[in-house]
């Protein structure tokens, strides 16, 4: 039985709209973007989600599986898929409004064998009634599989940082690896360096916390002690949309090809050596420099990260 991946999280329709006025709409939602991500670096991947049975969860359901996703198939699902709308600056940064609402089935069809890796983060891990369950979800999976974490913050639907802070730091506690962007960090606790809440994250449960910092790169802070610094390749940034949830999937990929995904590899991910980390983080620079040159939430495939 080949190794596989679970990622817990939404799955919706963005609607991305530009200064001139333009609209264009595709598949979306952080999570589902990490599943896509994987999909195409060559890994087997389900993703469990909350779609509508209606033809915007139809077309984001193609839109994964033609990447090799599998979209788990749930005993219940919400009335309409979720729709998230991204407003691009000149630059090509995005803010984000939301109409969605965010939960689980309470079954559904995933294929027998223990995930080597769990994902979640986001809107999934905060809104309710959801983000209870994905917790519990991604807790009882804890012994068997390597858990993985991207806060992916989304101010509109979570609140004050003091609301959302708990579901954090809860998720953190259970992580294995965390990837966080400073744009995060800094509306969850601002005039606090990065660096200094990465390392205190690092000495809290997880092995490896990442925080990205977009065209500057990326920082690393490691349970044993390293701090890794990398820088980010200079492209022409057509969006940011989609760039850290490649990042993610790039992660997630370059420690599963290191040997180190896996509840019985939990030792050697905290015994990583500086190294392969910053092997594994500069791969996931160059993934993030390709989606960000190209519109929309569109990561690489291998044979395009490899070319």
């Amino acid at each position: 039985m080949s190794e596989r991946a679970l990622v817990i999280g939404e799955a919706l329709i963005d609607a991305v709209r530009r200064p001139d006025g333009s609209r264009a709409e595709h598949p979306g939602g952080s999570p589902a973007n990490v599943a896509l991500g994987l999909g195409r670096l060559g890994r087997d991947v389900d993703l469990l989600t909350w779609l509508g049975l209606d033809a915007e969860g139809d077309a984001v359901r193609r839109h994964l599986e033609a990447s090799h996703v599998r979209v788990l198939q749930g005993d219940r699902s919400p009335a309409r898929t979720p729709v998230a709308t991204a407003h691009l600056d000149g630059q090509g940064v995005a803010t984000y409004e939301f109409d969605l609402e965010w939960d689980l089935p309470t079954s559904w069809d995933e294929p027998p064998g223990d995930p080597v890796v769990v994902h979640t983060g986001s809107i999934a891990a905060v809104l309710q009634p959801g983000g209870t369950r994905v917790a519990h979800e991604v807790s009882r999976r804890k012994a068997t599989s390597t858990i993985t974490y991207d806060p992916n913050l989304r101010p509109a639907l979570m609140g004050s940082p003091a609301h959302a802070q708990p579901y954090v730091d809860a998720l953190v506690r259970l992580a294995d690896v965390v990837k966080v962007s400073d744009e995060d960090l800094a509306w969850l606790h601002p005039g606090v360096a990065p660096a200094e809440i990465a390392e205190e994250w690092s000495r809290s449960g997880p092995a490896l916390v990442v925080v990205t910092h977009g065209g500057e790169g990326a920082f690393a802070s490691t349970s044993a002690g390293a701090r890794i610094t990398v820088p980010a390749p200079k492209v022409q940034v057509a969006d940011t949309v989609g760039a850290g949830d490649s990042f993610m999937g790039g992660l997630i990929d370059g420690l599963w090809s290191a040997g180190l995904l896996g509840g019985h590899r939990r030792k050697a991910l905290h015994d990583v050596d500086t190294a392969t980390v910053e092997r594994v983080l500069e791969r996931c620079a160059r993934i993030a420099a390709i989606t960000v040159s190209r519109p929309g939430a569109n990561p690489p495939t291998s044979a395009e990260l490899d070319a």
